[in-house]
């Protein structure tokens, strides 16, 4: 960022005051700050050792509590700072929460909050930092596996500070954190308690997820010893479902989204929920607190799902494999119109709730035939093609505003010969369109992506393409060859955003070849066989002159094997099973057709964040970084926290934060400061460190490998992960991600597009 910016915007910043909250949050956390990111300090145990020598200091007056910290003795599974940022809260398996003053790492507080297990979540509401300070009265929340409830009158609910804390045992607890006692229990759930979330409008209320399934909401002006059930996942999906996460729109407060087993999350609007429970308390017996029910559905408008499009088709494969799909962590952007979700057992997803968009299950129907078609996005209007599930208003590929597409020209002008498509590098304007111009800084960057792409080096020129579109994001040619580089690389996930790419790029230029061809090969590897067939008859149709090369040949042989392949038995159990987005092994008949509708209806992500691993533990988080979003930051199995760049998905920094595994990722709320947990007993707290100090013992230098390594962690045997975590190498992981052989290699007719 140029220093004359920087020099304005601190003049504006002194002269108005309102400049002041735009220039915090443009400069919370720079690209400048992040590459300077190092670890400040460790907030642990004191050796035996430090210990002794800490003895003879401190007969003599000399005070080292601000170095000698004396924290958890078990994983840190939790961290939460309070509004202001001047203090940070740790739960542990040592079942002690610890307020610390994270500026002077100094420990605060430490209480045995009386659970049986581990510490999951530690939540706070009202102004933590004088409360604590000053001894004002504050509360605390915990559980116990003991079917008991205390509570105790702490004075008016404005005067008091809470904070709650979840285990792995079914309680929810509330402490007085100034005289370290329980003031409320409540041991409803039957099933570990995961998450707790809470509202800045309601200080009084807050909400818990544990896995028996259901959402519980809770009052603490209310007399009553128990919680009410506000969401039952049982009723929609089964006794097995899970509830594992759960959080607030900040901007929002009767915004809830929840996070589950499988790759569904759901988004809830609390005042329609509660509105419903309510008619349904009318009709129901007396005692019954829960308003699901199956013959009352929900209304319309109280939930909306959300899903990676192509996680429901690869649910079969994930099972078989012993792969789990489970929604580790959920959290809103600072304004409310982004949802990020950490997929256990596959990527970071962020979803835009404002520019909605449906999953991109198939691109041309049947009808497709010519390139006018497609000028004119003629298409069925019955909502279904081959079984795959068209929404009601179809497909329909975006058209430009104010101007009309140019028609194709002649095949032969702009192609080589038959058999040539996938053997040479055409010029760069190969696919016309009038958006093929690039700037010259734009035109270089393209070129460097075009030559780590010859270079095989695919997640590099992913980067740089992805760069490339951002700055132009109306450029067919990039989307296409950023597709090629996703095909090429192969990790989870890598074929769905080559098929979003292909689709975005004939929506810019209708004639783009060599996207009409990869969406087919993207089909077919998603095993969208019919539609892929289907898909490559329309590329022979539109461009003639390639229907014989040995690419179209290959692919369509693999097409008619994979048919052939399967058995009547498979297309038995395939047949009236519903749209082919949402069929999985694992459903069974308790799953409800009001369920079915929801997930019918859910909606795609915009951005997929890959290189860490998420299939050990299942509190892993992702968070925002910077007051507008500006980053995305995830903890991994291999011990190290990830950083990348919110609007292009790029890794841009990897840092060590733990010896085994980093699960706990909490950003200050107004500073470039981090606080990480995991497996060891230690709270690290990061910040950007001066230029003299040297940053390279925590700084992971190659992103890319050990990007790579996690996608074969993801894809290992569950024994060989097991061993992995045990500290043992094991190098040669069968995998089909990253560390797959590229089958499209293996035969010369197989062979992707070069870049344009």
């Amino acid at each position: 960022m140029a220093k004359g910016n920087i020099t304005r915007d601190l003049i504006r910043r002194q002269v108005k005051e309102r400049g002041a909250l735009s220039f915090e949050r443009r400069y919370h956390v720079t690209d400048p700050f992040i590459r300077r990111l190092g670890l400040e300090a460790e907030l642990q145990r004191m050796s035996p050792a430090f210990r002794a020598m800490a003895v003879e200091p401190r007969a003599k007056g000399i005070l080292l509590e601000p170095f000698v910290h004396q924290g958890h003795s078990g994983c840190v599974n939790c961290l939460e700072w309070n509004e202001k940022g001047d203090l940070l809260a740790s739960g542990s398996d040592d079942q002690h929460t610890i307020v610390w003053d994270p500026l002077r790492h100094r420990k605060l507080l430490s209480m045995h909050t009386g659970h049986t297990a581990n510490i999951f979540s530690v939540k706070a509401t009202g102004d933590a930092a004088c409360a604590v300070l000053q001894g004002a009265v504050t509360a605390a929340v915990c559980c116990g596996q003991e079917n008991c409830h205390m509570v105790h009158d702490r004075g008016t609910p404005e005067s008091v500070l809470t904070r709650y804390v979840t285990t792995a045992d079914s309680k929810v607890h509330v402490h007085d954190l100034t005289v370290k006692e329980t003031i409320h229990m409540f041991g409803d759930h039957t099933n570990r308690v995961k998450r707790i979330a809470t509202a800045p409008m309601w200080p009084n209320t807050f909400w818990s997820a544990a896995e028996d399934g259901l959402i519980r909401q809770y009052d603490l002006r209310e007399n009553s010893k128990h919680s009410e059930v506000l969401i039952d996942l049982t009723e929609y999906c089964g006794q097995l479902v899970e509830a594992k996460c759960l959080t607030v729109n900040p901007q929002d407060n009767n915004c809830l989204a929840v996070g589950a087993s499988g790759p569904f999350v759901r988004l809830y609007d609390i005042r329609m929920i509660h509105n419903h429970r309510k008619s349904m308390k009318q009709s129901a017996p007396a005692g019954v607190h829960t308003f699901c029910d199956r013959q009352r559905p929900l209304p319309d408008g109280a939930a909306q799902y959300y899903v990676a499009g192509h996680l429901p088709v690869k649910l079969p494969d994930y099972n078989n494999r012993l792969r789990v799909l489970v929604a580790t962590y959920v959290t809103f952007s600072p304004n409310g119109t982004e949802l990020l979700v950490n997929m256990g057992g596959e990527q970071v997803y962020l979803f835009d709730l404002t520019n909605k968009q449906r999953p991109y299950t198939f691109l041309l129907p049947r009808k497709w035939h010519s390139s006018g078609e497609v000028q004119n996005s003629k298409m069925p209007t019955n909502g279904l093609s081959n079984g795959l599930h068209l929404h009601s208003n179809g497909f329909r590929l975006p058209e430009s505003k104010g101007h009309a597409r140019p028609p194709c020209p002649p095949v032969a002008q702009s192609l080589a010969p038959a058999g040539s498509l996938l053997q040479q590098q055409p010029p760069s304007r190969a696919d016309p369109s009038p958006q093929a111009e690039l700037p010259p800084y734009l035109e270089r960057v393209k070129q460097q992506a075009n030559e780590a792409f010859a270079c095989q080096q695919w997640t590099q020129a992913i980067q740089l393409y992805s760069q490339a579109v951002q700055r132009a994001p109306h450029n067919a040619m990039l989307y296409g060859n950023r597709a090629a580089a996703y095909m090429k690389r192969k990790w989870d996930g890598d074929h769905y955003d080559a098929l979003r790419d292909c689709l975005k790029a004939i929506s810019l230029n209708p004639c783009h070849l060599k996207a009409h061809f990869r969406l087919a090969r993207c089909l077919f590897e998603l095993k969208y066989v019919a539609e892929a067939l289907e898909c490559l008859d329309d590329f022979k149709g539109k461009f003639p002159e390639q229907a014989h090369s040995s690419a179209c040949d290959a692919l369509g042989r693999d097409i008619t094997a994979a048919l052939f392949s399967k058995s009547d038995g498979e297309e038995r159990k395939g047949a009236g099973a519903g749209p082919v987005r949402l069929r999985s092994a694992s459903r069974k008949d308790s799953i409800s057709e009001d369920e079915m509708v929801l997930r019918e209806r859910s909606y795609d992500y915009q951005f997929r964040y890959c290189g860490h691993c998420n299939t050990t533990t299942d509190i892993k988080e992702a968070n925002f970084f910077g007051s507008n979003a500006q980053y995305v930051v995830s903890g991994s199995d291999d011990g190290s926290f990830f950083i990348w760049e919110k609007e292009t998905t790029n890794l841009v920094r990897v840092l060590q934060g733990d010896e085994s595994i980093v699960n706990c990722l909490q950003p200050h709320p107004s500073c470039c400061f981090l606080a990480t947990s995991g497996i060891d007993p230690v709270v690290r707290l990061w910040n950007p460190r001066p230029e003299s100090e040297d940053l390279t013992g925590r700084v992971v230098e190659d992103m890319e490998g050990a990007s790579q390594a996690n996608q074969r962690r993801m894809n290992a045997d569950p024994l060989e992960v097991m061993l992995l975590n045990m500290g043992y190498r094991i190098t040669g992981l069968s995998s089909g991600g990253a560390g797959a052989s590229d089958d499209e290699d293996s035969s010369e007719g197989q062979v992707q597009c070069r870049p344009s």
